[in-house]
C-alpha cells in the first residue's frame, strides 16, 4: 500500500501494529519510514530510515533512505548510500527503479 501510495493512513496503522509485534525488524521500520515519506513527513522519515539502515544496510532500505536524502537536497549523502547499496545488490529492483527515476550521477 505504501509503495503504491494507496490509503497511506491505513498503511501506517498496519505498519505500526506490525512494529509492535516485531519492534526491531529493520524491514518493518523501513516500511514505516517510507510511509512517513509518502505522507510528506520527510524529517520523520529520515530519522526512521536512518535507524533502519543502521540496523541493516539492506539495498532496498538504502534506496528509500537515499531518496529521502535526495529530496532534502543532501545529494552527496544519497549518492554514498546508493553506491553502497549497488555494491551489495546491483540488481535490486527498488534500487534500480529509484535510480532510473531520479537519475543521479553516481
Amino acid at each position: 500500500m505504501a509503495d503504491r501510495g494507496l490509503n497511506l493512513p491505513q498503511a501506517k496503522e498496519l505498519i505500526v501494529k506490525a512494529l509492535q509485534l516485531a519492534p526491531n525488524d529493520p524491514f518493518i521500520t523501513d516500511s514505516l519510514g517510507w510511509v512517513e515519506f509518502r505522507l510528506g513527513n520527510t524529517d520523520k522519515a529520515l530519522e526512521i530510515l536512518q535507524k533502519a539502515y543502521t540496523d541493516r544496510a539492506d539495498p532496498e532500505i538504502g534506496a528509500h533512505l537515499g531518496e529521502v536524502l535526495w529530496t532534502l537536497n543532501r545529494q552527496d549523502e544519497a549518492r554514498k548510500i546508493w553506491r553502497e547499496a549497488l555494491g551489495q545488490a546491483p540488481a535490486n529492483e527498488t534500487l534500480i527503479q529509484t535510480l532510473k527515476r531520479l537519475k543521479p550521477e553516481l
